[in-house]
């Protein structure tokens, strides 16, 4: 079953109690899923193949950016612009050439999670939106597969298991999404760097200890952390019935609030055209330094200035407000309607991000 050389990279899990001849195998025989190779997936994806997961696949079709690097420890600046699932890939398996990996350059949609669910025992969600932690919920709870959760906000993390031999899943937990734009990306707040390597470890312990039969699986428990004061509360919650499992894998955009084909909204390709063409307005309502770092000009209030400065922006040409990814200048352009209902107002979808994609 294990060559000579398994048997020397595995040894310490060969002679830990528990694990031993008969768990490695299981890891051996074990398919996991991950999705998104970013700041949670690089963790993730380190210990699951480094422990002997025989087979990983990982979802995602973002590139690497420079950005990145600060968190997402399995890139360097030799990858940037690179596939990330394609740079991980490769980087894994030097730590480790027993290990299966199998790459799918996609982001996970409706019409391909269940299909990629069911390739797979385990579902490890290492996104950064509320439409891929809903879908990959639903997807998980229809193709019966446990689901180890993971999200990070600043300092704080969470981690938990879902779907776990019948057990509750997300939505039993968050029934309902927040606000469309309420709780702002990493790329807009920030994130400690550290952060996605604690929590992404935490749920690689989690995936080893369902695949090993091990106690303490966080099935109906909430592990926070706070990586500051490093405060751990673990909350417990309870299964509820999933109402219409017919209405599952549903338009995640729109169950989330972030509306498609909005009309306070323009994006890159659009804006581009419209600036050469006509007399626009730009609006940069990031902070001061995300500013000094790259911007493609116009005024510039940061959005919690905005409501005090709003007599700056009355004169009459239309306006397009950009922030990093779109959630800010959204929020802005709502702000400035209120105060001029007739104006002439769009926020640049995908923001920064998506501009400098055209280049």
């Amino acid at each position: 079953m294990f060559s000579n050389e398994e048997k020397q990279q595995y040894d310490r899990h060969f002679i830990l109690d528990k694990i031993g001849t008969e768990g490695q195998t299981k890891l051996k025989n074990s398919k996991v899923l991950v999705i998104g190779a970013g700041g949670l997936g690089c963790p993730i994806l380190q210990y699951l193949t480094a422990a002997g997961v025989g087979t990983i696949g990982i979802v995602d079709k973002d590139t690497v950016n420079r950005s990145n690097l600060q968190r997402q420890i399995l890139f360097t600046i030799d990858d940037l612009n690179k596939p990330k699932a394609s740079c991980a890939a490769q980087r894994l398996q030097r730590l480790n050439p027993f290990v299966n990996f199998e790459v799918h350059l996609e982001f996970l949609t409706i019409e391909n999670a269940l299909s990629l669910f069911s390739q797979y025992d385990i579902i490890v969600d290492g996104s950064d939106n509320f439409q891929t932690r809903y879908l990959s919920n639903d997807a998980a709870y229809i193709t019966k597969k446990p689901l180890v959760y993971g999200a990070i906000y600043k300092f704080e993390g969470q981690v938990s298991v879902f779907n776990y031999d019948n057990g509750p899943t997300y939505r039993c937990l968050f029934p309902n999404p927040p606000d469309a734009n309420s709780i702002p990306n990493c790329s807009e707040i920030g994130v400690l760097g550290v952060l996605p390597g604690i929590i992404g470890c935490l749920q690689a312990n989690e995936v080893l200890k369902i695949i090993c039969g091990l106690d303490g699986i966080l099935s109906g428990k909430l592990l926070s952390l706070n990586s500051l004061s490093l405060q751990q509360n673990i909350l417990k919650f309870k299964k509820t019935e999933i109402a219409n499992v017919s209405k599952l894998l549903q338009n995640y955009e729109v169950f989330c609030g972030i509306e498609t084909d909005n009309p306070l909204e323009i994006n890159a390709n659009d804006l581009q055209k419209a600036l050469a063409n006509k007399e626009i307005t730009l609006l940069d309502v990031r902070k001061d330094l995300e500013r000094s770092l790259f911007h493609i000009g116009g005024m510039h209030i940061p959005l919690h200035n905005l409501q005090q400065q709003l007599e700056d922006i009355k004169d009459n040409n239309p306006i397009v407000v950009y922030c990093q990814i779109g959630q800010r200048s959204l929020i802005a352009a709502k702000i400035i309607l209120e105060k001029y209902p007739n104006k002439s107002v769009q926020s640049l979808t995908g923001g920064i991000t998506a501009w400098k994609k055209l280049s």
